[in-house]
């Protein structure tokens, strides 16, 4: 069996054949880098989602739940350096085809090549590139029927700020004390200069963050606390381990109010790039926003009488560059009978489809029997019903969305009450009793599992 066959053309193109993503505004010519999300890939999205909240809220008792607001008050974004420093170096062509590019993206790609980055030239046509100059990435909208200064807001380009205003209503109403963390999920956006390779960076996208709030002197033990976590959680759900890492921002790296951060990394086709920034945060945010609102955002020890402002440690993952890395991960093609199989291995929690079930005929009592099969299923995991083509059609179809079971009803389901249960990745098939068939699945759902391309 080939691994790590898989190109982002081959993700894409996948992802368009079966639905599960495809370019936003499509019949109007798209709009640059923005996606709509088909049925699977909504499926697969929130699988993504739901296990990231299994892990933050369902499989610990120290983290709560937000959802903030997208559009915030200005002063938030003011308090939090964002409008004055949430800006990347902007240069545009010279020459004939004028693109505009992130100079410092340009000179990250001539060092990594040997070259000298103070002499880049446009990657397109080779010209002469202009001065840089500040750009805000941060999109700008107006409230109120009026369009003047006052009404100016902006779409939040991050999650976490929206955290930090309410830490002090979390502290009142949700009967929690340092160590405690605040997770959210939610979409930013952010306008960004060169967007690409295809979900992993977009304008509009969607964010899993949550903040950790520890005593100052915790903060070391607990920043290396969520480095170990959030790495074990993606080898959990079946990124090869060979294709993770961690990585140690450089002291020249590190945003000015963190003390150590470090990026879980996955080996995408287009190279090694981030899924997953951890980073120690100190005191900064909590400071930042005592100062320009006047609140008191500290946390007293009611034992001690104690007051200090917690540090932070912030565990930001995008749910979009996971589910990315996800697909990657489990593409996979394989030679059966003489055809190629194209075949998403996912975690068979996160597969949008859990199990399919499928009428050999569409005659003889088997769509009828399929049917109450179906509807018995479909209450306890997500099902599809497929009677459309060839059984082998079917499968390769079911295959290419990972899909880790099927089940066939056939002439001997209708005279025993027997059905075959294929498995995806094996391929084996297997004769199972109809009132086993649900108790046998809800088993392999819950069952360890682990990526067969590991041992391919």
């Amino acid at each position: 069996m080939a691994t790590d066959i898989v190109t982002m053309d081959k993700i894409v193109a996948l992802c368009k054949r079966r639905g599960f993503i495809f370019p936003s505004s499509e019949i109007y010519g798209g709009v640059g880098s923005t996606y709509d999300y088909g049925h699977y890939g909504v499926l697969l999205k929130t699988n993504v989602k739901s296990e990231w909240w299994r892990a933050m809220l369902q499989q610990r008792d120290d983290v709560v739940a937000i959802d903030s607001a997208i559009i915030q008050s200005p002063r938030v974004w003011e308090a939090s350096g964002h409008l004055a420093g949430f800006s990347d170096p902007l240069v545009q062509c010279l020459g004939e085809c004028k693109r505009r590019w992130r100079l410092d993206h340009l000179q990250e790609a001539a060092v990594e090549n040997g070259e000298d980055p103070a002499l880049v030239r446009c990657p397109t046509c080779g010209g002469e590139l202009s001065e840089p100059r500040a750009f805000n990435l941060m999109f700008e909208t107006t409230v109120g029927p009026v369009r003047d200064a006052g009404a100016t807001v902006y779409l939040r380009p991050e999650t976490a700020q929206g955290i930090f205003i309410n830490f002090k209503n979390v502290l009142q109403f949700a009967r929690r004390k340092p160590p405690f963390g605040i997770a959210q999920v939610g979409k930013s956006f952010r306008n960004e200069i060169t967007p690409g390779n295809f979900i992993f960076r977009t304008r509009e996208f969607e964010q899993m963050e949550m903040e950790f709030f520890v005593p100052p002197d915790d903060a070391p033990r607990w920043f290396a606390h969520w480095l170990s976590e959030r790495e074990r959680w993606y080898h959990e759900l079946g990124i090869r381990p060979d294709h993770l890492r961690l990585r140690a921002h450089d002291q020249d790296e590190l945003s000015h109010y963190s003390s150590g951060t470090s990026d879980v990394e996955y080996l995408f086709p287009i190279g090694w790039s981030e899924l997953e920034g951890i980073a120690n945060r100190g005191e900064f945010d909590l400071n930042a926003h005592r100062t320009a609102s006047g609140e008191k955002l500290e946390y007293m020890d009611p034992g001690t009488g104690e007051r200090y402002t917690p540090h932070v440690i912030e565990p930001a993952a995008g749910a979009d560059r996971a589910t990315l890395a996800f697909l990657v991960d489990a593409y996979d093609e394989e030679e059966v009978e003489g055809d190629t199989r194209t075949v998403l291995r996912l975690h068979p929690r996160l597969a949008p489809v859990k199990v399919a079930v499928m009428p050999l005929l569409k005659k003889g009592g088997h769509p009828e029997l399929a049917r109450e099969i179906f509807a018995d299923l479909r209450v306890r995991m997500q099902g599809e019903y497929d009677e459309g083509g060839s059984i082998g059609k079917r499968y390769r179809r079911q295959d290419e969305i990972g899909t880790p079971w099927g089940v066939t009803i056939d002439h001997q389901s209708i005279e025993d009450q027997t059905v075959t249960l294929r498995d995806r990745d094996s391929l084996e098939q297997v004769r199972i009793a109809i009132d086993d068939l649900a108790p046998e699945l809800e088993r392999r759902l819950k069952a360890p599992w682990q990526s067969p391309k590991l041992t391919a």
